[in-house]
């Protein structure tokens, strides 16, 4: 159970673990994972279910027994593949993690707000977050 919605906890593939993002794209997952399995946390990653669809509504029924039947809809597209990215450490938050800066970039530098959330391809941690 969650104390807030920063904080989640929840099983990937039969272990619990903190739930760093949801519904992230395949290159999203690897450079998290990268990011997460570099500073000392092991990362599990499970695909996303597809989000449930409503019955499409039915069609009118026309009068006429002459008319044409009206041509099915198409199919809907197929849903991208996500994914979710937890880590082992239940107590992770990555929040206080990034605030806290507590992680490390492969170069060494602090992880910032930017780099996590992949705006700047280097970590720039001598600028403070709230300028950027």
């Amino acid at each position: 159970m969650a104390i807030n919605k920063n904080h989640e906890v929840e099983e990937l593939e039969g272990v619990r673990c903190a739930i760093v993002e949801r519904n992230v794209s395949p290159a999203r997952t690897q450079f998290l994972k990268e990011l997460l399995e570099m500073n000392g946390y092991k990362v599990i990653t499970a695909k996303t279910p597809p989000p449930k669809v409503a019955a499409p509504p039915a069609a009118p029924v026309s009068q006429d027994p002459n008319a044409p039947a009206p041509p099915p809809p198409p199919p809907p597209p197929p849903p991208p593949d996500t994914y979710t990215v937890g880590v082992t450490n239940i107590t992770f938050n990555s929040t206080n993690a990034i605030m806290g800066r507590l992680l490390h970039a492969k170069d060494g530098h602090v992880v910032t707000l930017a780099y996590w959330q992949q705006k700047d391809d280097v970590a720039r941690d001598a600028v403070p977050y709230f300028s950027e």
